[in-house]
């Protein structure tokens, strides 16, 4: 068949958990309640930061932002899976499927930049804690989150922009529950071996320099602890950073799995599983995580909570 650009009127198939026909009530339940959960729990991060000012440092102002970018990671993919489900449709149009590869990669690698933001933030406060407060100042605190914006709204808008330059020949099938990059461009009619390369490059620069970020921080930061003398100094200094290690063990731990040990080709059954761990799991946990051991999230959310019965 003749590649032919429809893109004006083409659908593409999300398989999602189709095949599982008995269990979609269920699924549609869990799926709604993360949803909410997680957008209810990041939203009371943003206030509890935004109305508390002894929260108006830079580890909370990253938090708020990773927050934001939590909500709209999860907001990019779940709503479309949980109105085909009710529908009792797989269907997603071209201009939806564009949309959610621009906004996953968008808020995806926000993810990624928050959290080597804040890892350095930790590494700054842990290992020269009396010049903190002079290195960490708002306006690189605001040119670090700025950057990682503009980085993320570029990469993202290129990979969408080479997409649209793609043919497809009719209406095709995403073995997974949302519009995913890598299993759309495998069902494209036109060459994409572009798309590929810049991709694996993306993938590469911004999943390896990141980490190794992240990992030179913490291999300075427990450095640094283990030569603190007493035992409640040390687990006072890993206290701060361990909600932190925490969410990045599983967003990495989830999101690596997905797109460098999986291949397209085979099952989509475990990749989906993990990817729902990543995608969902992890932007639903990321607030219990950051306030359940931390004094002054939990007192900034009893403040919040006042305010809010006062009104």
């Amino acid at each position: 068949m003749k590649p032919e650009n429809q893109t004006n009127i083409l659908e593409f198939l999300l398989l999602g958990f189709s095949q599982y026909p008995e269990h979609q009530p269920m699924l549609f339940g869990l799926f709604l309640l993360m949803f909410v959960v997680a957008v209810l729990g990041n939203l009371l991060i943003i206030l509890a930061v935004s109305i508390d000012s002894h929260l108006h440092t830079p580890m909370y102002f990253f938090l708020s932002h990773l927050s934001f970018s939590d909500i709209g990671f999860i907001s990019t993919t779940i709503p479309k899976m949980l109105v085909n489900i009710q529908t009792q449709s797989k269907s997603i149009t071209y201009a939806e499927c564009i949309t959610q590869v621009y906004f996953f990669m968008l808020f995806g690698g926000m993810d990624i930049f928050l959290l080597t933001v804040m890892a350095y933030d930790r590494f700054v406060a842990i290992c020269y804690p009396l010049h903190y407060s002079v290195i960490m100042n708002p306006q690189l605190s605001g040119l670090l989150v700025l950057v990682s914006w503009f980085i993320s709204f570029s990469y993202s808008l290129i990979q969408s922009l080479l997409m649209l330059r793609l043919s497809f020949c009719t209406n095709q099938i995403i073995k997974h529950f949302y519009c995913e990059y890598s299993r759309a461009l495998t069902i494209a009619c036109s060459d994409t071996l572009i798309n590929y390369i810049l991709l694996y490059i993306l993938i590469c620069v911004l999943g390896f320099i990141p980490f190794s970020g992240i990992l030179y921080s913490y291999c300075k930061i427990v450095s640094s602890i283990l030569r603190i003398p007493s035992t409640d100094g040390k687990y006072k200094a890993f206290s701060t950073c361990g909600s932190h290690l925490s969410v990045v063990s599983l967003f990495y731990g989830t999101g690596l799995g997905v797109y460098l040990s999986s291949d397209v080709t085979s099952s989509s059954g475990k990749d989906m599983v993990a990817s729902v761990m990543y995608t969902v799991v992890t932007p639903m946990l990321n607030p219990f995580i950051y306030s359940l051991r931390n004094k002054d999230i939990k007192k900034a959310l009893k403040t919040l909570g006042r305010i809010l019965l006062l009104k």
